[in-house]
């Protein structure tokens, strides 16, 4: 990795010296310095910005998935909301019991 390199520029340009020799306008090459940037890229996970850049991780890994690896991704995702709405439900009905008397 390029050791001043600025987080700005492309991501095929901060790794010149890992792709030496390879194209870098083929798609591949992107997609792999890409690759690169997202495994060098470190965040907090007990911020919200580390929640959502993990989530949008998530996301950016399922579309890029297909078959059944998809499936099972939309089948974790539905369960996990399904978890949510049941737990918002349950808070709900608790709240509006105690409320009632």
């Amino acid at each position: 990795m390029a050791v001043n390199a600025s987080p700005d520029e492309p991501a095929s340009q901060r790794y010149r010296e890992d792709l030496l020799g390879l194209d870098p306008h083929d798609p591949e090459v992107r997609e792999f310095a890409a690759h690169l940037d997202r495994i060098e890229t470190s965040r907090s996970g007990y911020t919200v910005e580390g929640y959502l850049g993990g989530i949008s991780d998530f996301a950016d890994s399922a579309n890029r998935l297909g078959g059944h690896h998809r499936m099972t991704v939309l089948i974790v995702i539905v369960l996990i909301l399904g978890g949510v709405g049941l737990a918002v439900w349950d808070a709900l009905a608790f709240i509006l019991s105690s409320l009632g008397g």
